[in-house]
């Protein structure tokens, strides 16, 4: 049996790994213990409770300015705030707190050389993503920071950075990985922040009409949280020194309105949206064709379902609260 270690504990990543141990999803890769390690990690107590039961352990500590940390076979490094308007209000700030909780963890991690992990970055650090690719593939290069929008700037910077930092632990001869995670959908995914399912499944939740204000085409592909763990467990297990990265996310893309019209339908409530007047197209959708050659990784959950998954157990979760 295995422990597996989870920085970045309290957020959404953490919050849905812990919810499939919790039913038992991680025994596949014989996981019996899980430690949730983040700055708030107690806040879970409260927070959701559901999840801190059984051999489950949290333990609050910065992976920026710790000297300590827990022993585990598995680690999945996830410690970075997804908040945009963190990012917009104090990306000098946030960049470097992701840098330097990757630069402080790469030192603690060579003491223990047995350990496999596998670090969350993201497709932001690809760049925009041109119009005509419908799907970006993790071969493809942005060399010019510039090439990136102000607001995602910081963040994007500091993933690429922080990449940079676990590959070198790789090249010492450690067991690491890399998952470009795009967008996702779960019970736990914050319904009050940019995340655009999140707030049109708030919005139908209160019987609400589903606002949508992009004046332009958006894309973007949903892959479902349990999907999401067992990509995350499957290629941690699969870590080597040759660093592997694959993209993590569905590439079933659909725009804001066609998303608007699903949700809404859902819950019986209208779309409010903004016409398309501009030409610009904004798209963020991964290939993950790699995942599937590599693994036999594939998604299970279609964005219909994962909608009905997450409202259903949006649901059971508020009636058993």
């Amino acid at each position: 049996m295995a422990t597996l270690l989870v920085i970045g504990g309290s957020g959404f990543f953490g919050k849905s790994i812990l919810d499939m141990f919790q039913r038992g999803g991680l025994t596949p890769w014989n996981i019996d213990k899980v430690i949730a390690m983040s700055r708030s990690a107690k806040r879970l107590e409260t927070e959701a409770p559901e999840l801190v039961k059984g051999n489950v352990e949290l333990i609050e500590l910065d992976i920026a300015t710790t000297n300590y940390l827990p022993e585990a076979d598995y680690v999945i490094h996830a410690a970075a705030s997804t908040d945009a308007r963190n990012y917009l209000s104090a990306g000098e700030k946030e960049r470097e707190n992701i840098q330097a909780g990757t630069l402080n963890y790469c030192r603690l991690a060579r003491n223990n050389k047995n350990t496999k992990t596998l670090y969350v970055s993201s497709g932001a650090v690809y760049g925009s993503q041109p119009p005509e690719v419908s799907h970006i593939k993790e071969t493809y290069q942005v060399k010019d920071p510039n090439d990136i929008p102000e607001g995602k700037r910081d963040y994007a910077v500091a993933k690429r950075d922080a990449e940079a930092l676990i590959k070198e632990l790789g090249a010492e001869g450690m067991k690491v990985s890399i998952a470009r995670c795009f967008a996702f959908v779960g019970k736990y995914l914050p319904r009050d922040q940019h995340f655009a399912i999140g707030n049109f499944i708030a919005d139908g939740l209160a019987g609400r009409s589903i606002k949508v204000r992009a004046n332009h085409l958006v894309f973007r592909s949903y892959m479902y949280a349990d999907d999401l763990v067992e990509w995350m467990m499957e290629i941690l297990v699969n870590a080597n020194s040759n660093c592997s990265i694959f993209n993590v996310g569905s590439d079933e893309a659909v725009n804001m309105g066609e998303l608007a019209s699903k949700v809404a339908a859902y819950f019986g409530v209208e779309v409010d949206a903004e016409n398309i007047v501009s030409e610009k197209i904004d798209r963020y959708v991964p290939s993950i064709q790699k995942a599937f050659d590599e693994l036999e990784l594939n998604c299970k959950f279609d964005l219909d379902q994962a909608i009905h998954q997450t409202v259903q157990s949006i649901k059971h979760r508020q009636v058993v609260e």
